[in-house]
Protein backbone atom coordinates (compact mmCIF):
# COMPACT_ATOMS: atom_id res chain seq x y z
CA UNK A 1 0.00 0.00 0.00
CA UNK A 2 1.28 3.47 -0.65
CA UNK A 3 1.65 5.98 1.68
CA UNK A 4 1.75 9.51 1.85
CA UNK A 5 5.08 11.31 1.99
CA UNK A 6 4.57 12.80 5.44
CA UNK A 7 3.76 8.93 6.39
CA UNK A 8 6.62 7.71 4.97
CA UNK A 9 9.23 10.41 6.63
CA UNK A 10 7.01 9.37 10.28
CA UNK A 11 7.71 6.02 9.68
CA UNK A 12 11.28 6.47 9.45
CA UNK A 13 11.21 8.80 12.23
CA UNK A 14 10.08 6.60 14.53
CA UNK A 15 12.11 3.20 13.64
CA UNK A 16 14.81 5.21 15.16
CA UNK A 17 15.39 4.20 18.62
CA UNK A 18 15.96 8.18 20.05
CA UNK A 19 15.62 7.80 23.43
CA UNK A 20 16.77 11.23 25.20
CA UNK A 21 19.38 12.03 24.87
CA UNK A 22 20.00 10.25 21.66
CA UNK A 23 18.98 11.56 18.16
CA UNK A 24 19.59 8.49 16.34
CA UNK A 25 20.32 9.92 12.86
CA UNK A 26 16.73 11.71 12.83
CA UNK A 27 18.58 14.96 13.03
CA UNK A 28 20.51 14.31 9.97
CA UNK A 29 17.83 12.80 7.92
CA UNK A 30 15.73 16.31 8.13
CA UNK A 31 18.97 17.98 7.82
CA UNK A 32 19.08 16.35 4.06
CA UNK A 33 15.66 17.11 2.99
CA UNK A 34 15.44 20.78 4.38
CA UNK A 35 19.31 21.54 3.03
CA UNK A 36 17.42 20.12 -0.79
CA UNK A 37 14.92 22.89 -0.64
CA UNK A 38 17.64 25.39 0.13
CA UNK A 39 17.24 25.79 4.09
CA UNK A 40 20.21 26.52 6.04
CA UNK A 41 21.15 24.12 8.62
CA UNK A 42 23.54 23.99 11.20
CA UNK A 43 24.05 21.83 14.37
CA UNK A 44 24.21 23.01 17.49
CA UNK A 45 25.10 20.35 19.52
CA UNK A 46 25.88 20.25 23.65
CA UNK A 47 26.98 17.40 25.45
CA UNK A 48 25.65 14.80 24.27
CA UNK A 49 22.53 16.37 23.29
CA UNK A 50 21.94 16.91 19.41
CA UNK A 51 20.29 20.41 18.54
CA UNK A 52 19.35 21.34 14.50
CA UNK A 53 18.85 24.86 13.50
CA UNK A 54 17.09 25.14 10.06
CA UNK A 55 16.09 28.57 8.36
CA UNK A 56 15.25 30.12 4.76
CA UNK A 57 15.09 33.61 4.24
CA UNK A 58 16.21 37.08 6.26
CA UNK A 59 14.71 39.75 8.28
CA UNK A 60 11.17 40.22 9.74
CA UNK A 61 8.92 38.33 10.37
CA UNK A 62 10.59 35.59 11.45
CA UNK A 63 8.59 32.47 12.47
CA UNK A 64 10.09 29.89 13.89
CA UNK A 65 8.55 25.69 14.32
CA UNK A 66 9.88 24.25 17.58
CA UNK A 67 10.76 20.60 18.19
CA UNK A 68 11.95 17.70 19.61
CA UNK A 69 13.10 14.15 17.85
CA UNK A 70 13.44 12.46 21.13
CA UNK A 71 10.99 10.35 23.09
CA UNK A 72 10.18 8.82 26.68
CA UNK A 73 11.02 5.38 26.91
CA UNK A 74 9.02 2.48 25.39
CA UNK A 75 7.94 0.90 28.90
CA UNK A 76 7.59 -3.35 28.82
CA UNK A 77 8.36 -4.18 25.18
CA UNK A 78 6.08 -7.43 25.85
CA UNK A 79 2.96 -5.26 26.59
CA UNK A 80 2.98 -3.60 23.26
CA UNK A 81 0.73 -5.25 20.92
CA UNK A 82 3.16 -4.05 18.25
CA UNK A 83 6.94 -3.17 18.78
CA UNK A 84 7.21 0.29 19.66
CA UNK A 85 10.26 0.63 16.95
CA UNK A 86 8.58 -0.48 14.65
CA UNK A 87 5.52 1.08 13.38
CA UNK A 88 2.54 -0.55 12.31
CA UNK A 89 -0.79 0.87 10.76
CA UNK A 90 -3.96 -1.09 12.59
CA UNK A 91 -7.57 -0.02 11.84
CA UNK A 92 -6.46 3.60 10.52
CA UNK A 93 -3.75 4.38 13.36
CA UNK A 94 -0.48 4.83 13.06
CA UNK A 95 0.84 2.91 16.27
CA UNK A 96 4.67 3.49 17.89
CA UNK A 97 6.81 5.22 20.51
CA UNK A 98 6.23 8.80 18.88
CA UNK A 99 3.32 8.24 16.57
CA UNK A 100 1.88 11.87 18.50
CA UNK A 101 4.75 12.72 20.86
CA UNK A 102 6.03 14.38 17.99
CA UNK A 103 7.78 12.57 15.43
CA UNK A 104 4.73 12.88 13.33
CA UNK A 105 4.69 16.66 13.80
CA UNK A 106 8.65 16.68 13.11
CA UNK A 107 7.79 14.82 9.90
CA UNK A 108 4.68 17.22 8.91
CA UNK A 109 6.90 20.77 9.57
CA UNK A 110 9.41 19.07 6.97
CA UNK A 111 7.16 17.92 4.22
CA UNK A 112 5.29 21.69 5.38
CA UNK A 113 8.44 23.54 4.67
CA UNK A 114 9.74 21.77 1.41
CA UNK A 115 5.64 22.47 0.19
CA UNK A 116 5.85 26.19 1.10
CA UNK A 117 9.65 26.73 -0.28
CA UNK A 118 8.36 25.05 -3.71
CA UNK A 119 5.48 27.59 -3.92
CA UNK A 120 7.40 30.70 -2.42
CA UNK A 121 10.92 30.58 -2.50
CA UNK A 122 11.67 34.22 -2.42
CA UNK A 123 9.37 35.25 0.81
CA UNK A 124 9.50 37.73 2.36
CA UNK A 125 10.75 37.13 6.03
CA UNK A 126 12.11 34.32 7.74
CA UNK A 127 10.56 30.32 8.72
CA UNK A 128 13.50 28.73 11.03
CA UNK A 129 13.03 25.19 12.36
CA UNK A 130 14.53 24.34 15.59
CA UNK A 131 14.75 20.58 16.70
CA UNK A 132 16.45 18.85 19.36
CA UNK A 133 17.21 15.30 21.27
CA UNK A 134 16.49 17.29 24.91
CA UNK A 135 12.85 17.85 25.19
CA UNK A 136 11.66 14.55 27.44
CA UNK A 137 14.27 14.36 29.60
CA UNK A 138 16.21 17.34 31.38
CA UNK A 139 15.99 19.85 29.11
CA UNK A 140 19.17 21.20 29.59
CA UNK A 141 21.17 21.55 26.79
CA UNK A 142 18.55 21.61 24.07
CA UNK A 143 16.36 24.54 23.24
CA UNK A 144 17.57 25.89 26.81
CA UNK A 145 20.91 26.19 25.49
CA UNK A 146 20.78 27.42 21.96
CA UNK A 147 18.31 30.19 22.51
CA UNK A 148 21.31 32.63 23.63
CA UNK A 149 23.28 31.32 20.84
CA UNK A 150 20.27 32.38 18.74
CA UNK A 151 19.93 35.67 20.87
CA UNK A 152 23.76 36.25 20.60
CA UNK A 153 23.55 36.48 16.57
CA UNK A 154 19.80 38.56 16.60
CA UNK A 155 18.16 34.96 15.04
CA UNK A 156 15.17 34.89 18.02
CA UNK A 157 11.98 34.67 16.02
CA UNK A 158 8.95 37.23 16.24
CA UNK A 159 6.85 34.26 16.75
CA UNK A 160 6.97 30.49 17.87
CA UNK A 161 4.36 27.27 16.59
CA UNK A 162 5.32 24.17 18.51
CA UNK A 163 4.44 20.84 17.05
CA UNK A 164 3.46 19.34 20.51
CA UNK A 165 -0.20 17.44 20.55
CA UNK A 166 -2.44 19.94 21.84
CA UNK A 167 -5.54 18.32 20.80
CA UNK A 168 -8.10 16.52 22.59
CA UNK A 169 -9.82 14.70 20.35
CA UNK A 170 -10.01 15.77 16.90
CA UNK A 171 -7.03 17.53 15.14
CA UNK A 172 -7.16 21.00 15.94
CA UNK A 173 -9.71 21.26 18.84
CA UNK A 174 -7.48 22.61 21.15
CA UNK A 175 -4.44 24.76 20.94
CA UNK A 176 -1.89 26.52 23.71
CA UNK A 177 -1.35 29.86 23.90
CA UNK A 178 0.70 29.74 27.11
CA UNK A 179 1.82 27.53 29.77
CA UNK A 180 1.84 27.39 33.64
CA UNK A 181 5.17 27.72 34.79
CA UNK A 182 6.68 24.30 36.72
CA UNK A 183 8.46 24.26 40.24
CA UNK A 184 9.99 21.62 41.98
CA UNK A 185 10.48 21.96 45.79
CA UNK A 186 12.20 19.88 48.40
CA UNK A 187 12.09 20.77 51.92
CA UNK A 188 14.47 19.03 54.76
CA UNK A 189 13.68 19.04 58.32
CA UNK A 190 16.16 17.96 60.49
CA UNK A 191 15.65 16.31 64.39
CA UNK A 192 17.31 13.78 66.35
CA UNK A 193 17.37 10.02 65.18
CA UNK A 194 16.64 8.11 68.37
CA UNK A 195 14.44 4.62 69.89
CA UNK A 196 10.87 5.28 70.09
CA UNK A 197 11.31 3.97 73.58
CA UNK A 198 13.09 7.14 74.67
CA UNK A 199 13.11 9.79 71.75
CA UNK A 200 11.74 12.82 72.96
CA UNK A 201 8.83 14.20 70.23
CA UNK A 202 10.15 17.56 69.81
CA UNK A 203 12.53 15.75 68.33
CA UNK A 204 11.04 13.88 65.73
CA UNK A 205 11.06 16.32 62.29
CA UNK A 206 8.01 14.16 61.28
CA UNK A 207 5.59 15.35 64.14
CA UNK A 208 7.61 18.58 64.24
CA UNK A 209 6.36 19.28 60.56
CA UNK A 210 2.93 17.98 60.85
CA UNK A 211 0.86 20.72 61.02
CA UNK A 212 3.45 22.31 58.16
CA UNK A 213 2.51 19.22 56.05
CA UNK A 214 -1.51 20.03 56.43
CA UNK A 215 -1.27 23.11 55.92
CA UNK A 216 1.08 22.88 52.37
CA UNK A 217 -1.87 20.24 51.41
CA UNK A 218 -4.47 23.52 52.23
CA UNK A 219 -2.86 26.19 50.31
CA UNK A 220 -4.99 27.84 47.82
CA UNK A 221 -3.87 31.00 45.25
CA UNK A 222 -6.44 33.32 44.40
CA UNK A 223 -5.15 34.25 40.96
CA UNK A 224 -6.59 32.59 38.01
CA UNK A 225 -7.80 33.95 34.81
CA UNK A 226 -9.72 33.78 31.85
CA UNK A 227 -6.53 32.26 30.58
CA UNK A 228 -5.08 30.42 33.57
CA UNK A 229 -6.54 28.32 36.22
CA UNK A 230 -5.17 29.28 39.58
CA UNK A 231 -1.81 27.74 40.56
CA UNK A 232 -1.83 24.45 42.19
CA UNK A 233 0.52 22.94 44.84
CA UNK A 234 0.87 19.20 45.12
CA UNK A 235 2.83 17.22 47.39
CA UNK A 236 4.50 14.13 45.27
CA UNK A 237 6.75 12.71 48.29
CA UNK A 238 7.24 12.49 51.82
CA UNK A 239 10.46 10.50 53.12
CA UNK A 240 11.43 9.72 56.72
CA UNK A 241 13.08 6.92 58.76
CA UNK A 242 15.46 4.42 58.39
CA UNK A 243 12.32 1.13 57.91
CA UNK A 244 12.87 0.38 61.19
CA UNK A 245 9.70 0.26 63.49
CA UNK A 246 11.56 1.37 66.29
CA UNK A 247 14.19 3.90 65.54
CA UNK A 248 12.85 7.72 64.63
CA UNK A 249 13.88 9.46 61.88
CA UNK A 250 16.92 11.87 61.83
CA UNK A 251 15.72 13.92 58.91
CA UNK A 252 12.64 14.30 56.75
CA UNK A 253 12.34 15.20 53.01
CA UNK A 254 9.15 16.87 51.64
CA UNK A 255 8.48 16.96 47.77
CA UNK A 256 5.74 19.06 46.57
CA UNK A 257 5.53 20.92 43.02
CA UNK A 258 3.78 24.30 42.11
CA UNK A 259 2.13 24.89 38.61
CA UNK A 260 1.83 28.53 38.79
CA UNK A 261 0.16 31.37 36.30
CA UNK A 262 2.19 34.74 35.38
CA UNK A 263 -0.18 35.96 38.55
CA UNK A 264 2.14 34.36 41.02
CA UNK A 265 5.79 35.01 39.61
CA UNK A 266 7.91 31.80 40.96
CA UNK A 267 10.39 34.68 43.49
CA UNK A 268 6.69 35.79 44.81
CA UNK A 269 5.94 32.05 45.69
CA UNK A 270 8.89 30.96 47.28
CA UNK A 271 8.73 34.30 49.58
CA UNK A 272 5.11 33.09 50.69
CA UNK A 273 6.58 29.51 51.21
CA UNK A 274 9.71 30.65 53.49
CA UNK A 275 7.61 32.45 55.35
CA UNK A 276 4.77 29.94 56.36
CA UNK A 277 7.33 27.54 57.28
CA UNK A 278 9.55 30.06 59.06
CA UNK A 279 5.95 30.92 60.90
CA UNK A 280 5.01 26.96 61.56
CA UNK A 281 8.85 26.39 62.54
CA UNK A 282 9.16 23.13 62.30
CA UNK A 283 12.90 23.16 63.57
CA UNK A 284 15.99 23.32 61.61
CA UNK A 285 15.23 23.65 58.05
CA UNK A 286 16.40 23.95 54.43
CA UNK A 287 14.81 24.46 51.21
CA UNK A 288 15.72 23.85 47.55
CA UNK A 289 14.07 25.86 45.06
CA UNK A 290 14.19 24.86 41.25
CA UNK A 291 12.33 26.49 38.77
CA UNK A 292 12.09 24.05 35.75
CA UNK A 293 9.70 26.52 33.64
CA UNK A 294 8.28 29.53 33.76
CA UNK A 295 5.00 30.91 33.17
CA UNK A 296 4.38 32.80 29.52
CA UNK A 297 1.25 33.99 27.57
CA UNK A 298 -1.03 34.35 26.78
CA UNK A 299 0.23 34.94 23.02
CA UNK A 300 -0.56 38.13 21.32
CA UNK A 301 -0.23 39.22 17.46
CA UNK A 302 -1.22 37.72 14.38
CA UNK A 303 0.16 33.85 15.30
CA UNK A 304 -2.88 32.89 17.54
CA UNK A 305 -5.46 34.56 15.15
CA UNK A 306 -3.62 32.50 12.03
CA UNK A 307 -3.36 29.26 13.45
CA UNK A 308 -7.49 29.67 14.42
CA UNK A 309 -8.17 30.59 10.97
CA UNK A 310 -6.16 27.49 9.59
CA UNK A 311 -7.82 25.54 11.84
CA UNK A 312 -11.45 26.53 10.84
CA UNK A 313 -10.84 26.62 6.97
CA UNK A 314 -8.57 23.58 6.75
CA UNK A 315 -10.11 21.28 9.79
CA UNK A 316 -13.81 22.65 9.84
CA UNK A 317 -13.16 23.27 13.76
CA UNK A 318 -13.13 26.25 16.06
CA UNK A 319 -10.46 25.39 18.27
CA UNK A 320 -10.13 26.21 22.17
CA UNK A 321 -7.29 28.44 23.37
CA UNK A 322 -6.22 27.17 26.40
CA UNK A 323 -2.80 27.12 28.85
CA UNK A 324 -3.42 23.87 30.13
CA UNK A 325 -0.98 20.78 29.90
CA UNK A 326 2.17 20.50 31.43
CA UNK A 327 5.33 22.28 30.20
CA UNK A 328 6.94 22.38 26.47
CA UNK A 329 9.78 23.80 25.31
CA UNK A 330 8.46 26.87 24.60
CA UNK A 331 9.25 27.46 27.82
CA UNK A 332 12.15 28.58 26.56
CA UNK A 333 10.65 31.15 24.34
CA UNK A 334 7.44 32.86 25.42
CA UNK A 335 9.16 34.26 29.09
CA UNK A 336 11.23 36.30 26.83
CA UNK A 337 7.88 37.99 24.89
CA UNK A 338 7.87 35.98 21.98
CA UNK A 339 4.63 34.90 20.90
CA UNK A 340 4.08 30.75 21.78
CA UNK A 341 1.41 29.05 20.03
CA UNK A 342 1.16 24.61 20.45
CA UNK A 343 -0.91 22.84 17.58
CA UNK A 344 -0.50 19.54 17.11
CA UNK A 345 -1.75 15.73 17.02
CA UNK A 346 -4.37 14.49 19.50
CA UNK A 347 -2.85 13.88 22.92
CA UNK A 348 -4.80 10.69 24.63
CA UNK A 349 -1.92 8.26 23.93
CA UNK A 350 1.18 10.18 24.59
CA UNK A 351 3.54 8.65 26.75
CA UNK A 352 1.71 5.87 27.22
CA UNK A 353 2.42 1.80 25.86
CA UNK A 354 0.63 1.69 22.14
CA UNK A 355 0.94 5.15 21.23
CA UNK A 356 -0.58 6.47 17.81
CA UNK A 357 -1.99 9.13 15.71
CA UNK A 358 -4.78 8.93 13.48
CA UNK A 359 -3.27 8.42 9.91
CA UNK A 360 -5.72 10.74 8.79
CA UNK A 361 -4.49 13.29 11.07
CA UNK A 362 -1.25 12.82 10.00
CA UNK A 363 -1.41 13.11 6.82
CA UNK A 364 -3.74 16.84 6.75
CA UNK A 365 -0.91 18.18 9.40
CA UNK A 366 1.55 19.58 6.77
CA UNK A 367 -0.64 21.04 4.82
CA UNK A 368 -2.13 22.94 8.31
CA UNK A 369 1.24 23.91 8.99
CA UNK A 370 2.23 25.06 5.77
CA UNK A 371 -1.06 27.43 5.91
CA UNK A 372 -0.12 28.81 8.94
CA UNK A 373 3.67 29.32 7.66
CA UNK A 374 1.88 31.01 5.06
CA UNK A 375 -0.55 33.28 7.16
CA UNK A 376 2.34 34.35 8.76
CA UNK A 377 4.60 35.34 6.25
CA UNK A 378 2.65 35.81 2.82
CA UNK A 379 0.02 38.36 2.54
CA UNK A 380 -3.42 37.00 1.01
CA UNK A 381 -2.25 33.46 1.28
Amino acid sequence: MDHSPVFELAAELMRRESVTPVDAGCLELIAGRLEAVGMVTERIDVGQVCNLFARHGTGSPHLMLLGHTDVVPPGPLERWTSPPFAPEVRGGMLYGRGAADMKSSDAAFVVALERFLSEHPDHPGTVSLLLTSDEEGPARDGVRAVVPVLEKRGLLPDACLVGEPSSRERLGDNIRIGRRGSIQAKLKVRGIQGHTAYADPADNPVHCAGPLIAELGRMTFDDGDEFFPPTRLQISNINAGTGADNVTPGELEIWFNLRNNPNSPADRLEARLRELITELDPGEWTLDWRVSGESFGPATGPLPDVVSRTCRDLLGIEPVADTGGGTSDGRFLGPRGIPVVELGPVNATIHQIDECIRVEDLDRLPEVYRAIIAGMLVADS
